[in-house]
């Protein structure tokens, strides 16, 4: 029975298996931000949010996805130590209340709820409220699955609930069901416990949900789950004929690979073809700015050092990052989600499992690897999912191998200055950005296989991948989510580490010393180390103070080849080639440039998630040093093996 205090809030748990839309009914009902996807394991930590209902506002926990109560890593046990009230009933999340939830909605897929009743039902037995959200039903009518959910509530004695959280049904009665069934709770009205078919069981409940002390009952809950699930549905025809027709493809033992490429292929080939008019464009447009900006300044008599400190310093910067960051951002990042929402993204993790395997590593680090496409410090969050601490270690320290979102323009932009001038570029940067990513995909499983066989050494874990169903991607809701959870958040960012560096770099191009800048002195000391790989002094100043966010490295380098600290003002990535051409760069200078933006350090904030997921200042510097000693020594034999040919 529930016994709240008038000042205290109700708790209910939300749980579900991966990939049921849980994070969407989340978000739907607390009105949260929180990024979603047709990804199992998206959540891999849980959320907090405040639902109004008619008895008030009620918190809302998101626990990360279990399959059942039977923990077999970190976040199910998570989720099963919330949802028991075991331990100190945190839900894995700050600002959690510790203690159980006073009761649960547990989210299943109208698609396969035979599967998503095992956890609902063992959660009934645990003698917890419960309320079921069957979610998906739009999708699952689509491919002629219906659902009785009269005679599903009648069959297991709770609230049923049919939804579809994407497109806003039954969320009002979801939230009408949760105040119901927390008044019921407050007037005493005691929940009952699974009552499921139980020959040669003895009648206890077991402690862990069926998870090895009944084996008996655990059998029995299965067995009453597919019972239940064969009276309640009723499908027209194969429903999952198509996915299986699609997975001959994209799964494919002969074209799973060759697929992904020309995948790809095409993403980086419109991203890389929209970019460079949408970069002059938008430079044409701030550059008008800046002009209005530095005449203002000047007009309300500021002193000439402070306003060249704020318009050349950090406005030229900010203005130029987002010249050249936002086009292939607001291309990339759509293509991109709309792979992700179609299912493509966890057939691409499946496609490299076995590679991951016998690199010794284990096959989640695909997973791991895919969501460091997009950040390198969230993909080495998502390394929570493996459960082996060796495993774990391996994917992180090798995540930083893949390029992340930050580094992504800049690989854009170095190599549409290592092909201009050539016929078909279009092309051959798209072919160019290709073999950048097979590079880095390459050292992460190089890397991954020393590991595992020098100070990692162990066996290989395996484990089990669910892959989504194939979903029509929501158009509008891709491009609204790319745009402000990614594109956005991402810029915002670099023009926040921008700004700063902008104005510090001035200071250093400007602030003399012995007759030269500081900038100057710090160059000269860099140049021979850049020499021998290919660079110079001023490239490798620039690398290092990017490290607070690769995507300043371009504007680095254009204020450190810049007289008096200034970064010149270019008409947009047409004039990159040109510009750096006059400061003695050749084709392999801009080689030795892609394969290091590619191979080096990780950013700051990488670096302060893999401390923290670690809790090793050891594996941090491993983190550093071992992919920079690889990009420097690339570099290095490049530019030997070119200047036996040239």
């Amino acid at each position: 029975m529930v016994d709240m205090d008038n000042n205290e809030r109700y708790t209910v748990a939300l749980a579900g298996n991966p990939n049921v839309g849980k994070s969407t009914v989340f978000n739907a009902l607390t009105g949260m931000r929180q990024h979603t996807g047709n990804w199992p394991g998206k959540t891999v930590a849980g959320a907090v949010g405040t639902v109004r209902t008619r008895i008030g506002d009620v918190s809302l926990v998101d626990v990360p996805g279990t399959y059942s109560l039977a923990a077999h890593s970190p976040e199910e046990e998570v989720a099963r130590d919330y949802i028991c009230g075991t331990s100190d009933g945190k839900c894995g999340c700050d600002g959690a209340e510790r203690r159980a939830p006073d009761a649960v909605v547990c989210v299943c897929d109208a698609c396969c709820l035979e599967r998503n009743l095992i956890l609902a039902m063992q959660i009934m037995e645990r003698g917890m409220p419960l309320i079921l959200c069957v979610n998906l039903c739009d999708e699952a009518e689509s491919r002629g699955i219906y659902v009785d959910f009269a005679h599903l509530s009648e069959r297991l004695g709770v609230p049923v609930v049919p939804c579809a959280a994407a497109v806003g049904r039954g969320l009002d009665e979801l939230c009408s069901a949760v105040a119901d069934l927390l008044e019921s709770e407050r007037d005493g009205e005691a929940c009952r416990k699974g009552d499921f078919p139980s020959e040669g069981y003895d009648g206890k409940v077991c402690p862990d949900g069926g998870c090895g002390e009944h084996p008996q009952r655990c059998s029995d809950i299965c067995t009453a789950a597919a019972q239940i699930a064969a009276e309640c549905v009723t499908e027209s025809g194969d429903p999952r004929q198509r996915d299986r027709r699609l997975d001959r493809i994209f799964t494919g033992r002969f074209t799973a690979i060759p697929v992904t490429a020309l995948l790809l292929a095409v993403v980086f080939f419109i991203t890389l073809r929209g970019a460079t008019p949408l970069s002059d464009g938008i430079t044409w447009i701030l550059g008008y700015l800046e002009a209005g900006t530095k005449w203002l300044l000047t007009a309300i008599c500021l002193p000439a050092v402070v306003t060249s400190a704020l318009c050349d310093g950090v406005l030229r910067v900010l203005c130029w990052v987002i010249s050249v960051m936002l086009p292939p951002m607001a291309i990339f990042f759509p293509l991109f989600t709309i792979l992700e929402d179609f299912g493509y993204l966890p057939r691409v993790a499946y496609n490299f499992d076995r590679c991951f395997h016998r690199c010794g590593a284990c096959g989640k680090q695909a997973l791991t690897t895919m969501m460091g496409f997009g950040c390198n410090a969230a993909g080495v969050t998502g390394c929570r999912i493996i459960d082996s601490p060796r495993e774990r270690i391996i994917a992180i320290v090798t995540n930083s191998f893949v390029p992340c979102n930050g580094r992504f323009p800049v690989l854009s932009a170095l190599l549409a200055i290592l092909t201009a001038g050539l016929a078909a570029s279009g092309f051959l940067q798209c072919a160019l950005m290709c073999a950048v990513i097979v590079l880095g995909l390459t050292l992460t499983l190089t890397v991954s296989y020393v590991l595992s066989r020098t100070a990692l050494r162990g066996i290989p874990s395996s484990f089990t991948l669910e892959l989504p169903p194939y979903r029509r991607p929501r158009i509008g809701e891709v491009i609204v989510r790319s745009v402000l959870d990614r594109t956005v958040f991402v810029l915002g960012r670099a023009a926040a580490v921008a700004a700063p560096a902008g104005l510090v770099i001035w200071i250093l191009g400007n602030v003399t010393v012995r007759g030269a800048t500081l900038l100057s002195h710090i160059t000269a000391v860099l140049d021979p180390i850049g020499r021998a790989a290919g660079m110079d002094g001023v490239m490798m100043c620039a690398f290092i103070l990017a490290i607070p966010a690769s995507e300043i490295i371009l504007p680095l380098m254009i204020m450190g080849y810049c007289s008096g600290g200034v970064i010149a003002p270019l008409a947009g990535l047409g004039e990159l080639s040109g510009f750096f051409a006059a400061h003695g760069w050749s084709r392999m200078t801009a080689v030795c440039a892609i394969v290091f933006t590619l191979v080096h350090w990780p950013c700051s904030t990488t670096l302060i998630t893999i401390y923290r997921e670690t809790g090793s200042l050891k594996w941090t510097a491993a983190a550093v040093l071992i992919p920079t000693a690889i990009g420097y020594a690339m570099c290095v034999l490049i530019n030997a093996v070119s200047g036996i040919f040239v």
